[in-house]
């Protein structure tokens, strides 16, 4: 059995657009629902949802059954282990939030790759865990580094700062701008639709697309995500299932009840 290509970062380096949804239910079967949408990616999110790595490795395998859409993970933390565990679990792609300098960034392309007899590699731990099909791929060690997709979140005005320098690591696939982040760390908490950071979000696309990395984003505004994708984003998330949940049961129920609590209208700029 050869280790699969991971087609999603083959998109990426082909700036095909790809959009995608956020999970955050933390099920299976939901998962399975989604991915039978016809979404090109869909990101289990690790870091905002009761995710553990059992609930990954579920939604993970329930997503596999579709194999035009592709599973990322959204880890906690930028941690090796908790980056090398997700690995394990079968995740090609994985993204990491809060990241503003370079150093972070190389610390987590290291994290993310075997040590390999060219001195190229890094520092994940060697396992015959579920990535390799417990061995069933046998050359999986030597061929997972270049099918490893790495993805880093810029989320602050110290990353920002760095952008540049971290959009042009070597290993990182893509920068994923992170609105409701960036817009508290520039004084606009709860706000990302401010002009001022809608004008950061724009700035730090052309920036990455310059860079030669894939720009990605959240937004489940349809028009601001068509704008983005317009400046050149090339991964974007469209929604989440949460908020399609609270929106659509909160809207069935108030045409029926008349003190049916009423859902805000969503920001713009998005939620992560």
């Amino acid at each position: 059995m050869q280790t699969p290509v991971n087609t999603f970062k083959q998109a990426l380096a082909e700036r095909q657009p790809q959009i995608g949804l956020w999970l955050g239910l933390a099920n299976a079967c939901s998962a399975e629902i989604c991915a039978g949408a016809g979404f090109d990616w869909l990101l289990v999110d690790g870091e905002h949802a009761p995710n553990g790595l059992q609930d990954l490795l579920a939604q993970a395998q329930a997503i596999a059954a579709y194999p035009a859409t592709h599973a990322i993970a959204r880890v906690a933390v930028g941690d090796a282990v908790l980056i090398k565990q997700t690995l394990d679990l079968g995740f090609q792609t994985v993204l990491v939030p809060m990241v503003d300098t370079p150093e972070q960034a190389a610390q987590l392309v290291r994290a993310c790759r075997y040590p390999q007899d060219d001195g190229q590699g890094g520092v994940r731990g060697m396992a015959g865990a579920r990535a390799s099909r417990w061995g069933r791929y046998p050359n999986y060690a030597k061929e997972a580094n270049a099918q490893v997709c790495l993805l880093v979140q810029a989320e602050t005005t110290e990353a920002l700062k760095h952008l540049d320098a971290i959009a042009a690591t070597p290993g990182v696939d893509g920068v994923f701008i992170g609105p409701a982040d960036l817009s508290a760390s520039m004084g606009h908490v709860g706000n990302p639709g401010h002009p001022e950071v809608q004008a950061a979000i724009e700035d730090a696309i052309r920036r990455i697309v310059r860079a030669g990395k894939a720009p990605g984003i959240l937004t489940s505004d349809e028009a601001q995500a068509r704008h983005y994708l317009a400046l050149g984003a090339v991964f974007v998330a469209v929604g989440l299932d949460t908020q399609i949940l609270a929106r659509q049961t909160s809207a069935l129920a108030a045409r029926f009840k008349a003190d049916a609590p009423a859902m805000p209208a969503p920001a713009k700029g998005g939620v992560y």
